[in-house]
Formats: C-alpha cells, sequence, structure tokens
C-alpha cells in the first residue's frame, strides 16, 4: 500500500479510536461505570487488579485498546509489513487519536470559557443598567 493511502488510513481510523475512547472516559452516557471503574482503581487489591479499572479511565491508556481493536479488525499496517507494521500503526493510531482528544478537549473549554464569559458581560450590563437607572430615579 502506498505511503499517501497509508497516511489517509492513519487518519481516518484515528478518528473514531478518539471517539470512542474520549467518549467512554469522558461523556456522561458511561459516568456510573466509570464511576465504579474510579473506585475499583482506587480500592485495595493487587497492582493488576487496580490498573485494569484504571483504564477506563484514562483516555490515553484507554486509546492503547480501542487502537488496537481496530489495527486488528483493519489489519492495518503502516510502513512496514507484518507484525511489525501492525505494531508501527498501533503506536501511531494511539498517537493521532490522542492528537484529536487534546485539540477536541483544547476547543471543548474555548468553548465554555467565551459561554461564561458571554454570561458574565450579560449580568455585568444588567446589573450597570440597574445602576444607571436608580441614579436616575432617587
Amino acid at each position: 500500500m502506498p505511503l499517501g493511502t497509508q497516511a489517509a488510513w492513519l487518519f481516518l481510523l484515528a478518528i473514531p479510536v478518539a471517539c470512542i475512547a474520549w467518549t467512554v472516559t469522558h461523556e456522561e452516557v458511561f459516568r456510573e461505570p466509570r464511576t465504579w471503574c474510579e473506585r475499583q482503581s482506587k480500592r485495595r487489591g493487587s497492582v493488576l487488579r487496580r490498573k485494569f479499572f484504571y483504564l477506563f479511565t484514562c483516555e490515553y491508556c484507554f486509546s492503547h485498546y480501542v487502537a488496537a481493536a481496530f489495527v486488528w479488525m483493519s489489519d492495518f499496517q503502516l510502513v512496514l509489513t507484518g507484525w511489525r507494521g501492525h505494531l508501527v500503526a498501533w503506536f501511531a493510531l494511539v498517537w493521532i487519536a490522542n492528537l484529536y482528544m487534546g485539540i477536541h478537549d483544547h476547543v471543548k473549554v474555548s468553548i465554555q470559557a467565551e459561554r461564561v464569559e458571554v454570561e458574565l458581560k450579560k449580568e455585568l450590563k444588567e446589573e450597570l443598567k440597574e445602576v444607571v437607572l436608580d441614579k436616575k430615579n432617587p
């Protein structure tokens, strides 16, 4: 497969990997199981048990498993052939998916900050109107 086609596959496969990893580890729809996994990861028990449950609360960690599943399902190989190509594809897919999640998080935080700023400006405007009206009507 030509390198350009492999790159296209890499950037396209990273989209669902990022989407699944982000949804499971951040969105409300999985809040209850994620909270349960968080509790399990903090309880005393074997290190293996704690780390297993932690994987479902960390988008970076979870993306490794999602990416592995996508590499396996699609037989995606990058640069090399065979198991080495699968390994390169797996880590590259994790990296690109995490770039996507970082961009998504940055945009989401920026939008939330803008919303808060707009609301504060509205509240300030209303307070100023009240002060001006109070001064006009003593």
